[in-house]
């Protein structure tokens, strides 16, 4: 099957799946096609079972799609640059020190409280896991995803500055928990202890390169931007930012996504301010909305289909129920603590916490980064319960963060 092939194949089975959601289904796009997906994958992984179907030609589609290399190479710096785009930098300021800490030291937190728990989590059930690979695993499911929510939020009646918090901590936790996760795979793919100073040292260089050269790559995009006018070449220049810059980051050993998230928000602001028409604004917003609602749409879909290679054994299966109240409550406390320890100085809204730990949500980038993960003992059963917590992550908790804002917020104490 060539590239074109496989392309072709997904945006049919994807096109079909938006088509049946909307049609019957009716939920959220994203939410819907993961589940169409996936219920599709499990009967037709029962059948097989069965005997009754031949899932060769399933796993065979399956195996040819690199799902990790595509998003965490591919597509990811386009999903971040679309998602930073559209957000106003003024808002992002007057929430910069809160977004800062939850995604960074939130992230941390997360991957440490999820790592540990995890380590004695498999132990319990008689499956241990080496404590460098559940800090791994703490580090690829701590970034939130509030793609499948962000228009749920807005329904649901989330105050703006609430909004903007969770939109600009998505964003950037994203880029830092890649990075997390690939120091911390680094180190226990080599085994031995833990050099936390070369940890630190890495993670100092991906991350603050990255944002000094996404803004480095932003400027001279603007300054581009700003000497034509003509949407088509100053779209074009976008997608050159996204992909040559992207594949370039990755080139230099800096952080890609951190690059894109600011690369978008220099384009977003400072570019619509001095650089582009009123014509070009539009046709541009318009052109990367729906390059976002595709590759998501894709994205779930993936997800999904991707379900059939996942060995879920009992114990597997387990772990994956244990870890759901874990990672939550690694959630809660990694945004409890930043929130209690701020709120004199950057007060949060009512109801922030609750909100927060609840909508969010895990997604692709878990996933990706736990495909990615090299072939060992422990890799199996790491799939598996990265597979349950983000499937329960989006199903259960995507559908119900209306019913749970609407209850916070009622119940909240007037200001």
């Amino acid at each position: 099957m060539t590239p074109f092939d496989l392309l072709a194949v997904l945006m049919t089975v994807t096109a079909l799946f938006a088509y049946a959601n909307y049609r019957w289904l009716r939920l959220p796009t994203t939410i819907g096609l993961l589940a169409i997906a996936l219920v599709g994958s499990v009967v037709l992984v029962l059948l097989g079972r069965a005997e009754v179907v031949d899932l060769a030609p399933l796993l065979a589609f399956v195996n040819a799609v690199d799902f990790d290399a595509t998003l965490l190479n591919g597509i990811l710096g386009a999903m971040l640059f679309a998602g930073a785009l559209h957000v106003d930098l003024n808002d992002l300021r007057a929430e910069r020190v809160l977004i800062g800490v939850l995604a960074t030291v939130g992230v941390i937190v997360s991957t440490l409280l999820v790592g540990y728990g995890a380590f004695f989590l498999t132990r319990s059930v008689g499956a241990p896991v080496p404590l460098a690979w559940c800090l791994v695993f703490g580090a690829l499911i701590s970034p939130t995803d509030p793609i499948a929510v962000g228009a749920l939020l807005k329904t649901a009646g989330v105050p703006q500055k609430l909004q903007t918090t969770i939109t600009g901590e998505s964003l950037f936790n994203d880029g830092i928990g890649v990075v997390v996760f690939l120091v911390l795979a680094g180190v226990a793919s080599q085994g031995g202890g833990i050099d936390w100073l070369h940890v630190a040292e890495l993670f100092g260089v991906e991350v603050i390169g990255g944002v000094l050269y996404g803004y480095a790559i932003g400027w001279l995009a603007v300054r581009m931007l700003s000497r034509v006018d003509d949407y088509q070449v100053e779209i074009l220049l976008t997608l050159a930012l996204t992909s040559g810059g992207y594949v370039l980051a990755n080139r230099l050993h800096l952080s890609g996504a951190l690059a894109m998230v600011v690369a978008g928000l220099m384009i977003g602001s400072r570019g619509r301010a001095v650089a582009m028409s009123q014509n070009t604004q539009a046709r541009l917003d318009d052109f990367w909305e729906l390059v976002d609602e595709f590759l998501n749409a894709m994205l779930f879909v993936v997800i999904g289909i991707e379900v059939v290679i996942v060995d879920f054994t009992p114990t597997a299966a387990l772990l994956g129920a244990l870890a759901i109240p874990l990672v939550l409550l690694a959630r809660w406390l990694s945004v409890g603590m930043p929130l209690i320890a701020m709120r004199r100085r950057v007060p949060a809204p009512a109801g922030a916490l609750p909100i927060l730990t609840w909508s969010g949500l895990r997604g692709g980038i878990s996933v990706a980064l736990a495909l990615s993960l090299p072939v060992s003992e422990h890799r199996s059963i790491l799939v598996t319960i990265t597979y349950v917590v983000v499937c329960f992550s989006i199903l259960v908790q995507g559908l119900t963060v209306p019913i749970v804002v609407k209850r916070v917020l009622a119940n909240a104490p007037a200001k």
